[in-house]
């Protein structure tokens, strides 16, 4: 049982590994095809509980996010980049309390540029830098915020996989100085598409700051009903630090399912 468990992972991943356009102009063409208006991350909606706990309307919430993008050009016009204009927001909702308040709302506007690596004249993935805001909307000893410079890059090794290093340096963070030790300095991504582009796997890592074990882990689980659908099924993990701003340096354990919208494969960010 676990030899034909283990043969069928090999040949699930092996399989991943499918031919994939490595000329310039393929590249570009990737790129402008899309529509210039896109979905920048997951757009979702899960609900789901605490883990460890018994599930009550204190404990219970629902957890939703939209995220687009903008290209404002066709051609590399910035810096021998593609310019966009990025969103996303993210709300965590107590929708089984009474009135159902917002327990808070993230706000992510942000620019970056997006340019394509080549290496020996063959596509080697894409590097992405911009400068972003990040912040609850609140004000007094509620309020929130991060802003930060940051570089990361995406090595496209085929249609199935891809794996991502994110870096950020932040700025202007007088009032919550204490934030880089929860959210920490980097990241890293992983994403593997099987079962022929309908079975998903992310995978995001942070380590904060110091020399403790602060920082988080997500992990989601995405299936397609339909081969053609952009719906997908979702089971979403979290645990650590940050998921939220308002209570960032407060440790949690959540597992939520529900629907999510991915962008097209070739995202690059």
């Amino acid at each position: 049982m676990k030899k034909s468990f283990f043969l069928l992972l090999l040949l699930c991943f092996s399989c991943s590994y499918a031919q994939f356009p490595v000329e310039r102009d393929s590249i570009r063409r990737i790129i402008t095809a899309l529509p210039a208006f896109s979905i920048y991350k997951d757009n979702y909606f899960v609900t789901g509980a605490r883990l460890g706990q018994t599930p009550t309307r204190n404990n219970l919430d629902a957890k939703f996010q939209f995220s687009f993008k903008q290209r404002l050009s066709d051609k590399p016009s910035v810096l021998g980049a593609y310019p966009y204009i990025t969103y996303t927001q993210k709300s965590f909702w107590k929708v089984y309390k009474a009135s159902s308040p917002f327990e808070e709302s993230n706000y992510n506007p942000g620019f970056m540029l997006l340019k394509p690596v080549f290496k020996n004249n063959r596509f080697f993935g894409v590097l992405t830098y911009g400068i972003e805001h990040e912040s609850n909307g609140r004000d007094s000893i509620y309020s929130r915020s991060f802003n930060a410079v940051w570089a990361g890059f995406t090595r496209v090794i085929s249609p199935e996989l891809l794996i991502t290093a994110k870096a950020w340096l932040p700025f202007l963070i007088d009032n919550n100085p204490s934030l880089p030790k929860y959210i920490g300095y980097a990241e890293g991504q992983l994403q593997w598409i099987s079962c022929k582009d309908r079975l998903f796997l992310d995978i995001t890592v942070r380590k904060g700051a110091g020399w403790n074990l602060r920082g988080s882990l997500s992990a989601a689980i995405s299936y397609k009903l339909t081969k053609k659908a952009n719906q997908l099924v979702t089971l979403q993990w979290w645990q650590g630090y940050s998921e939220s701003l308002i209570d960032f340096k407060s440790e949690r354990g959540m597992i939520r399912a529900g629907i999510v919208f991915k962008p097209t494969f070739y995202r690059f960010y």
